[in-house]
């Protein structure tokens, strides 16, 4: 069945390409109790309707729905049978729909309860996606026929009695219409048909049950759909699926699910015993070791931290929920895959005073989510970089030392600080490395975006392979970490282009095309006659390849893959050459107001990797850089502005070997 936004483009109307970005929203905050709060998550709730789930996370309070049929001010609760409730505005719940999220109203109530967490997730109405549906039960033995917009046969039916007190009644495809399960239960599946005839315009609730079909009494519908593949740059990705597996009693990640997509949202429910409805997102803590932070959409009881469902580029891996031989249902959503539109939606900079308290260092004005942090000490010498990433939670790993793993460098705080909790920036502790008072850190913020970066987590076999990704074209540089190894480990750096030819100009080995390697926590220049790396093979837009060796492919360890693309006005990877002597080189990376961040490595002999930015000027004078493989920082006038890109200055007057004669060094450049 073509989806409403195909049949529009099909008819000669142009159609406009809808991501999961704008239907779908995760949202976390801290109540007040008193004030009203604004959520802008850039979903049209006002014109396009839809709904919004919110729980508070950090006590037993009940998880509150509002949705646009039934209007503000009148709340449902996924853990109760409880009738409709209009409480009026102001009761700490949904206020106001707006165009770009909801307004949260001032009571301490609900989701802003003073001095608690709270989260949301906001659905909007989308052909393929999420519809909500009224209406009035007609009473009849032989049920009746709802009308939906859906415009795609749904995965899963949410039907909820608002008129009096009943439970919710819950189709999901994987179960079929033969019976039903109940969200406000732990209760298993019931073989008590109460769906029919669920298509992509309708459903037919089966009889004159109380529970969906009362007479005169009201329902609302809260409709999921499954697969529709009309997403996306090309109208031909899904972003919801609703589906099943079966439990093989591992709780090592092994047993995972396939999805075609990588999911930021699960919720997963065992069907055929008594079990919770849990859910998980990224936001809250979904991390490669297998913790997650889970609510029970049956239950108004707190958060807590757990193993649980953890995603993959490709679905979802369990260390829980997979008892041998269960049945267990889920829905889930995919991450955020909307392009990029400029610099400043992939990366954020912010300098920071340490001051040994712990804290929260929250990015600029329109910032997003972060995946990846980079974060040096500026003010002196003397201390390393370290990178995280939201896969990896607490743990961080330094970029110029190979005998540290990550789980010694836990330099956030521990599983309790929750680094990643928050919309924006980072959650720090007080570690020396990155919040000591008299201290200045500069923070580096990627967001992960199709065509430009991406990150992977990997379990290594020890043999060559190829692993899935989500960067949609292929990476121009990609950073690599074993994270398990304690020490001895090289971080590996592949640029494309970058061959024995292309860099030196000659093919003595028979090298090839073979793809160089680079080192971040080493000067070395590049190399190119391992195997064990890359296994001689060039990244695509689906895969990167592995050869055999522990530092990029150790079995049963953990790794994970940082890759960056060339994107054009945001990103530019590539290669210039040296002249020497008094003249500069002007490097142009097609953007208009000139780099923001500059990362340079000579690749023809030994050098270390500089980092330059604009927070802390790049300058027609000096300008203070420092690097990857040392703890040193330096001032010196290395690189100047220009609008295009960067101009590295002549030898003359740096001295700093950035511009020797014909030399060949590789860059990465944010705009």
């Amino acid at each position: 069945m073509l989806s409403q936004k195909l049949v529009l483009a099909a008819a000669g109307n142009a159609a406009v390409a809808t991501y999961v970005d704008d239907v779908f929203s995760i949202d976390l905050w801290d109540g007040d109790g008193a004030s009203t709060r604004t959520i802008t998550n850039g979903i049209d709730l006002a014109g396009e309707g839809g709904m919004v789930w919110g729980k508070t996370r950090s006590t037993s309070v009940a998880h509150v729905i509002a949705d646009t049929e039934n209007g503000v001010s009148k709340n449902l609760f996924t853990n109760t049978d409880d009738a409709l409730e209009d409480r009026g505005t102001g009761n700490g719940s949904v206020d106001q729909f707006n165009s770009n999220g909801f307004t949260i109203g001032n009571s301490n109530n609900f989701i802003n309860y003073s001095g608690h967490t709270a989260c949301s997730w906001t659905f909007r109405k989308c052909p393929g996606f999420f519809d909500v549906v009224t209406y009035t039960g007609n009473g009849s033995s032989s049920g009746q026929t709802i009308s939906h917009s859906l415009g795609s046969t749904p995965g899963s039916i949410w039907i909820k009695r608002t008129s009096a007190a009943e439970d919710w009644c819950v189709y999901h495809r994987s179960i079929g219409t033969a019976g039903h399960v109940r969200l406000n239960k732990t209760s298993v599946y019931t073989t008590n048909q109460k769906f029919a005839n669920v298509t992509s315009t309708s459903f037919d609730v089966y009889d004159s049950d109380v529970m969906i079909n009362g007479s005169g009494d009201t329902y609302v519908a809260y409709i999921f759909a499954h697969d529709d593949q009309s997403f996306g740059d090309d109208g031909d990705e899904a972003i919801i699926k609703c589906g099943s597996y079966t439990g093989d009693g591992t709780s090592d990640g092994s047993k995972t699910v396939d999805l075609g997509f990588e999911p930021q949202w699960i919720l997963t429910k065992r069907s055929d015993a008594v079990d919770n409805w849990h859910v998980c997102d990224v936001m809250r803590g979904q991390t490669m070791e297998g913790y997650t932070q889970r609510l029970r959409a049956n239950t108004s009881a707190a958060e807590s931290a757990n193993s649980g469902a953890v995603p993959t580029s490709t679905g979802f891996k369990l260390y829980s929920d997979n008892s041998n031989g269960g049945t267990f249902i889920y829905i889930a959503i995919r991450r955020p895959h909307k392009p990029a539109e400029n610099s400043t939606d992939v990366l954020d900079i912010v300098q920071h005073s340490g001051n040994s308290t712990a804290r929260h260092i929250a990015g600029t004005s329109g910032s997003k989510p972060a995946d990846m942090h980079i974060i040096r000490r500026v003010n002196t010498s003397g201390e390393p970089s370290f990178i995280g990433a939201r896969i990896l939670n607490s743990y961080s790993f330094p970029t110029d030392d190979d005998s540290k793993e990550a789980a010694t460098n836990n330099k956030y705080g521990g599983s309790s600080a929750l680094p990643w909790d928050v919309m924006t920036g980072i959650n720090l502790d007080t570690d020396a490395a990155m919040n000591t008072s008299g201290n200045t850190y500069i923070n580096y913020f990627l967001t992960r975006h199709p065509g430009v970066f991406e990150a992977v987590t990997y379990e290594g076999n020890g043999a060559n392979r190829t692993i899935s990704h989500n960067l949609g074209v292929a990476p121009d540089l990609m950073i690599f970490r074993n994270l398990d190894r304690s020490s001895g480990q090289k971080t590996p750096v592949y640029v494309s282009g970058i061959t024995h030819l292309s860099v030196f100009g000659s093919d003595p080995d028979s090298y090839g095309s073979n793809p160089g390697i680079f080192l971040l926590n080493a000067g070395d220049k590049a190399t190119f006659s391992s195997s064990g790396y890359l296994n001689h093979t060039h990244p695509t837009s689906s895969v990167f390849s592995l050869g055999d060796t522990f530092h990029i492919n150790e079995n049963a360890k953990t790794h994970i893959a940082f890759l960056f693309a060339n994107l054009a006005g945001i990103c530019k990877i590539g290669t210039y050459t040296g002249v020497g002597g008094s003249t500069d080189v002007d490097v142009d990376c097609g953007f208009t107001s000139g780099a923001r961040l500059v990362i340079i490595k000579k690749a023809t002999n030994i050098s270390a990797w500089r980092v330059f930015d604009t927070t802390r000027g790049i300058n027609s004078g000096t300008e203070t850089y420092w690097f990857f493989n040392n703890t040193f920082t330096a001032t010196f006038d290395v690189i100047d502005p220009i609008n295009s890109g960067f101009r590295v200055v002549n030898e003359t007057a740096a001295a700093q070997g950035l511009n020797v004669s014909g030399h060949v060094y590789i860059f990465m450049a944010f705009s």
